[in-house]
């Protein structure tokens, strides 16, 4: 029987539908957009995610008709962090506030003031992008809006609103909004007191593997699946892309190269480090955790420097760029929206620097190849400062198509990164599985395995040795910089 997994991305729903083998079926995306109406702001309108789950499905549809009116569960995944809220008739009521939004770092220092003991419940620190301090700008910003809310949702979690009627979220998501005590696995009550909420506007508490309800029967009509489909709790982006690639036991990792750049390492316990800005979070499967050092900008870097440069596309960029294969002696420092680990710098920003006339676009295109994982090395230290093990790494997202990229990566973080078959599918491949083990029951440990190595990148010698000098004067830039950030 098949599965279908939707991951409701920042820019774009994808939906994967899996067969009973776990072979990939189809798999469909919608994009979306995103608005900044102001500087710092990140926002998106939750009727569009509904509308590009809908769009995606009806892609798969369309060509698979047969095997998607067989589906018997669906996982959710999702962008963390946002705050969707809505009210008593669960209409929304205002834009939701995104992972990548800065505006909220002065009541990150309130909340903590509001409750000393924030950062050893949460494990973590009080960060703008996190879902609490978003509800105390709007308590502060619009109150109207904040007197109204009766529920207050992560994104993906929305989208299951709408397909089970059910106010429900799961431990991985909801790790991420500074309300869970994680090591508990349970709603805190003093830090929602220190946001002026009760548990009464949270959604009901669920592992990933967990059913949470079933599918409306106008939404199984209107998208092709039979009735009683069963809806799995589902994870967060970067817990559902580490089901994806079977990282579920303690010391295995994944980097996520996305719009935003993750490196995830699965334990058994409770291990937060908040001092380095590694995160702290339970994992989507019961008695699991996780700790992630994030950047908050990525793939999402290539595609800024093609555009600004003029190249075709971002293949076309690489493909550019390794042809040349030569040191860039331009450095630059990947926070074009801010940082998190292990800075916490909302003011951060995107720096080019030993720019000359000679500079090339292919300069700048292996400028930002390096300073993308300059940023996941510093994770990577912040990781192993707090005592992790890192036993093996497998790379997923839409940069992991680069094998040139790939051999900057290695050789940045000093060790052999694993590309897996399929890399793209991540989050919405896990979130089928985790749709999967909500109807069957079945040990997690015989459906989240690896996939089959696509490549290893080893790192090389001589190029580890010329980015470890290149890194020393990353790091010193930011330090020369970060008052000038907060300045402009």
């Amino acid at each position: 029987m098949p599965f279908l997994g939707i991951d409701l991305g920042t820019s774009g729903v994808k939906t994967s539908l899996v067969g009973d083998d776990q072979e990939v079926l189809a798999e469909a995306t919608a994009p979306l957009s995103v608005s900044r109406p102001k500087p710092l702001w990140s926002e998106q309108d939750p009727a569009e995610w509904w509308s590009a789950a809908g769009a995606s499905i009806a892609r798969i549809r369309a060509a698979h008709p047969t095997a998607l009116g067989a589906v018997r569960g669906i996982g959710l995944s999702g962008q963390m962090h946002g705050a969707t809220l809505v009210d008593d008739g669960d209409r929304v009521l205002r834009p939701a506030i995104l992972w990548n939004d800065g505006r909220s770092a002065s009541q990150c220092a309130e909340l903590e003031r509001r409750e000393p003991r924030s950062r050893e419940i949460s494990g973590n620190l009080a960060m703008p992008g996190f879902t609490a301090p978003k509800l105390l700008w709007v308590a502060e910003n619009e109150p109207d809006v904040a007197r109204r809310v009766a529920r207050v949702l992560l994104p993906k979690d929305y989208l299951r609103l709408r397909m089970t009627g059910e106010h429900a979220s799961e431990m991985s998501d909801s790790s991420g909004t500074l309300w869970l005590d994680v090591r508990k696995r349970a709603w805190s009550p003093e830090l929602l007191t220190a946001t002026g909420l009760s548990e009464s506007v949270m959604p009901r508490l669920f592992e990933g593997s967990d059913a949470t309800g079933t599918l409306r029967a106008e939404v199984a009509s209107a998208w092709g699946l039979p009735a009683g489909v069963v809806v799995a709790g589902g994870g967060g982006d970067n817990a559902a892309g580490a089901i994806g690639v079977g990282v579920i036991d303690a010391g295995q990792a994944f980097l996520s190269l996305g719009t935003s750049g993750v490196y995830f390492v699965a334990g058994d316990r409770y291990a937060p480090n908040p001092a380095r800005a590694v995160h702290a979070f339970c994992h989507c499967l019961p008695e699991r955790w996780h700790q992630m050092s994030v950047i908050l900008s990525a793939a999402s870097c290539l595609t800024w420097i093609t555009s600004v440069t003029g190249a075709r596309d971002e293949a076309a960029l690489l493909e550019e760029t390794e042809e040349a294969d030569r040191d860039s002696q331009v450095v630059f420092l990947p926070y074009l929206s801010g940082e998190r680990t292990p800075y916490n710098d909302p003011d951060a920003k995107g720096v080019l620097f030993g720019v000359t006339h000679d500079t090339t676009r292919t300069d700048l295109g292996r400028a930002v190849l390096e300073g993308v994982a300059f940023a996941l090395a510093d994770g990577q230290d912040a990781l192993l400062d707090a005592g992790t093990r890192i036993d093996d790494v497998t790379v997923i997202g839409g940069g992991a198509r680069s094998r040139f990229w790939g051999r900057i990566l290695a050789s940045a973080l000093d060790r052999p990164l694993r590309y897996a078959a399929g890399a793209e599918l991540g989050p919405a491949y896990g979130a089928a599985r985790l749709g999967r083990l909500a109807v069957t029951g079945e040990d997690p440990a015989a459906v989240c395995h690896a996939p089959e190595a696509d490549h290893v990148a080893e790192p090389e010698p001589e190029l580890v040795e010329r980015l470890r000098a290149r890194r020393v004067l990353y790091a010193e830039l930011y330090g020369a910089l970060k008052e000038s950030f907060a300045a402009i």
